[in-house]
This record gives structure tokens, sequence and C-alpha cells, in this order.
């Protein structure tokens, strides 16, 4: 089997069927699960077709670091999904932030992003691109005069997540694409807390999106991968001989994990988001909680952006209780069904404490700029029924 093996597309289908059919493609055996190529590298009858394989003329796999048939599948079932041109795949989600970022850019760009990041998200603009030459700015990425003062002659990328990780603010993304290009940016989106089920960006206006497939995707606590979607001309300008070179690659087994996840996503997210809604709205008058924060409700601080932009709220519930640290941990320790952990997406509940670890490296004062308190608790909706979930974090509160 070739990578140039027929593919029939399914873009003429739901979401729900592209999940289950895009991108499958078949050995002489027919298959039905897609297969599992195990293999570093591949084996040419001649010379010349290795060479022209090298040269770019024969359009067969050459090294599994390269491309490889099921990684291969796996790309063409998020590009569908999506509705990009294309698609890369990575090791990981923040290989795929770090690359899709990084690999435009040289010393003397500069890049906006917003403050509202998940921790390593920040450490790779913060931290990591200034030691290589590359200007940054931190914005309030709710604040689209924020945006627009940071632009400059230089300013290649513009980088957000919405909802955000962990306050689940939602940002303007056509508004900040619109900033973005104007000034000769393209506009980069972390689309995790919302899915592709739930949020489209490249239709919003954004130029790339990516993903932790470790998140929902996967969804069910297994592997690590990543995804960056875009259009063919930044894949193949930008991402393709970096990635050829740097080896962020995702294994041909995690692709096929992967693979068998989409199966199952849009399933898995409707449930998962209906659970945390119901959640939601059982805490909201909590009397041992401060503050809660949830895309789904009508008190959600851009609710209005959030039925402009999104098909429905996330998987993710944000509140505060009080009493601080102590309270907060006093919660966590109590749940019996919801797990501590700092994964979500996954098919079992998790809740994290941010502020001692997705977020942990922050100043305090980052922390409260942010909205993130020590008593604040991210809470990942499982497949769990919505109505024990309800009783454990009750029960939980009850030790606060």
């Amino acid at each position: 089997m070739s990578k140039s093996a027929a593919v029939s597309s399914t873009a003429r289908y739901r979401p729900e069927t592209r999940l289950v059919h895009s991108g499958t493609l078949r050995s002489e055996f027919g298959e039905t699960s897609e297969g599992l190529f195990l293999t570093q590298g591949y084996v040419y009858e001649t010379a010349e077709l290795c060479e022209a394989r090298f040269k770019g003329e024969d359009p067969g796999f050459i090294y599994s670091r390269y491309s490889n048939p099921t990684i291969s599948m796996f790309e063409r079932r998020m590009i569908e999904l999506e509705g990009a041109e294309a698609c890369r795949s990575t090791a990981t989600g923040m290989a795929a932030v770090t690359t899709a970022v990084l690999a435009p850019l040289k010393a003397g760009d500069h890049v906006v992003a917003s403050k509202q990041l998940f921790g390593s998200c920040r450490y790779v603009v913060e931290d990591l691109l200034p030691r290589y030459g590359i200007e940054t700015t931190l914005v309030n990425g709710l604040d689209l005069d924020e945006w627009k003062k940071a632009m400059r002659p230089n300013t290649r990328t513009c980088f957000l997540e919405s909802p955000t990780n962990p306050t689940l603010d939602v940002l303007d993304i056509p508004g900040i694409a619109e900033i973005a290009h104007a000034a000769g940016a393209r506009l980069i989106v972390d689309n995790v807390f919302a899915t592709p089920i739930w949020q489209s960006p490249l239709s919003l206006g954004a130029d790339v999106v990516v993903y932790s497939a470790t998140k929902h995707i996967d969804g069910q606590g297994r592997c690590l991968g990543g995804v960056i979607l875009s259009t063919e001309a930044f894949i193949a300008e930008h991402l393709h001989n970096f990635m050829r070179q740097t080896g962020p690659s995702l294994s041909p087994f995690n692709a096929w994990v992967l693979l068998k996840g989409l199966e199952t996503l849009a399933l898995r997210v409707r449930a998962q988001t209906e659970t945390a809604a119901k959640v939601a709205d059982a805490l909201a008058t909590h009397p041992k909680i401060s503050r809660l924060v949830y895309p789904g409700r009508a008190d959600h601080p851009q609710a209005a952006l959030v039925r402009k932009q999104m098909r429905a709220g996330s998987t993710l519930v944000g509140f505060e209780v009080k009493g601080g640290k102590a309270g907060a941990f006093r919660c966590l320790n109590a749940l019996k069904l919801a797990k501590i952990s700092n994964n979500l997406g996954d098919a079992k509940s998790l809740v994290t404490h941010p502020a001692t670890t997705t977020h942990q490296r922050l100043t305090p004062e980052a922390r409260a700029e942010l909205g993130i308190s020590d008593g604040f608790i991210r809470f990942s909706s499982g497949l769990e029924h919505a109505d024990d979930l309800i009783d454990d974090l009750a029960a939980a509160l009850e030790k606060v």
C-alpha cells in the first residue's frame, strides 16, 4: 500500500459519519479496522524508485519519522473533520503547539499571545521564543484594543486558546483574526477545550488550529498525541521540512489508538457536555462555592460570544471553593468518583487544582490576574451518570 492509495472523500457527510469512515486506507487483505503499520522504514523494488521517493517524485512512504500509513489515515480523518486543507500530527499536544508557533518564525519576528494560556504554552511564548531572538508580547486576550495596540510591523503570529485553560474565558476569534490579518500576521488557535465538535476556528478566521489529541480525541487516558491543521501552503512552506528534520513524530501505534478514539468522539463529547452543564447548574448556587464558570450558562461573562462562535458549551467546568487552597484540597481529597489528575477530556471525570499544577510556575500575581485563585478547581466531565457526579461533588463540598 502506498501513500497515494485512493482515499474516498467523506466531506459530503456529517461529522459523526466522517469520524468513522474518513481517511481509511485498506491493504490487499481488506481489513475492517484501520491497519496498524508498526514499521520504521520501507523497502524499494529498485534504487531508482528509492531515489524518486527521496526527491518527492514518487508519493510513497520513506520513513515513519516522515510519514506512515496509519498516521496518514489519522491525519486525513482530522482534515475532513476540521475542514482543513492539510494536517500534520505530532508526538504530543505541546509538540504541536511548539512546532506550529516556532517553525515559521526567525530571529527578529514578533509574536502576540493571550495571557490566558496553559502553563506550558506560556513557557513557549515567554521563555523559549525570546531565547532565539523572537520578541513576544502578552495581552489580555479578552480586550481587542490590547491586541490592536500590541501589533508591530514585525508581528508574524498571534496565538490564543478559547475557551481558555483553566478559567474558560471565551475569546473573540473572528475579531482577533481580523486584527492579526490587518497586521499581516497569522492566527493560531488552540481548540482543545471546545473540541472540533463544538467549535471550528478555521471557519471563524483562524489560519492554524492545534490540538492535544491526548485529551478528547483519545478520550480514554491511553496515549499522547498532537495535531496541527492549516492550509497546504502553510504545512508545505513552514512545517514539512522542519518536522522532517527535527522529528516530533507521532508513533503509528498512538495514531491507531487515536483513530479508534475519533470514532466515538462526537458521542463522548456530547454526553460529557450534557453532564458538565448539569454539574454546573447544580453547583452554581452552592454555598461553599464563590464563583462558577461554564460556557453553556447564561451567566458566563462572554455568553453572547459563546452563542455566536460555539455550537455548545464545554466538557469542563471551573469553580472556586471558599477557603482558598485548604478548602480546595479538602474538596479534592474527599471526592470518590472524580479523580485528581492534570489531564482532561477522559471517560473518567477528572479534577485539577491549577494553582499547584498546570499553572504553578506562574507568580501568584500572574495567577491572580488570570482569575486562578488558590480555591479554583477545574472539573473535566467524564461518562459517569450526572447524578452520581453531582452527589460526589456535593458530598466533597461538605468537607470544606
